[in-house]
């Protein structure tokens, strides 16, 4: 595991470039899957390509910042740099990646008549 990193307001400002939040439109909350899309490559911000190795399988927000032992603040900035250029997906558990692909048909919740026969199912074990 990593040690504490400097959290000072300076080091901060300059992962983000001066950038408080992320955009209102970037669709990441702490559950949120991350998926890296592409490998980090030379002269990529140090921050950028840690994420890129960590997100090799879906990862979520708060694993990431905990990764780099960020706040989750900082780290949806940094996601949203790299969701911005496409070498990120990102999707919440609860939905397809239709959010990330538009073609995908939605995913479905599972019919609740048969959640409630599995219900029933369990009880009588």
């Amino acid at each position: 595991m990593r040690g504490p990193r400097d959290e000072s307001p300076d080091r901060l400002y300059t992962l983000t470039g001066g950038r408080a939040r992320s955009g209102p439109d970037t669709p990441f909350d702490l559950v949120t899957l991350v998926v890296a899309e592409s490998d980090p490559v030379p002269g990529m911000q140090s921050e950028h390509a840690a994420i890129l190795r960590m997100c090799r399988r879906p990862t979520a927000v708060v694993e990431v910042a905990a990764g780099l032992a960020l706040p989750v603040s900082i780290t949806r900035i940094l996601l949203s740099d790299l969701l911005g250029t496409g070498r990120i997906s990102a999707r919440h558990p609860r939905t397809s990646t239709a959010t990330a692909h538009p073609a995908t048909p939605a995913y479905r919740l599972p019919d609740p008549d048969i959640l409630e026969q599995v219900l029933v199912g369990l009880r009588n074990l």
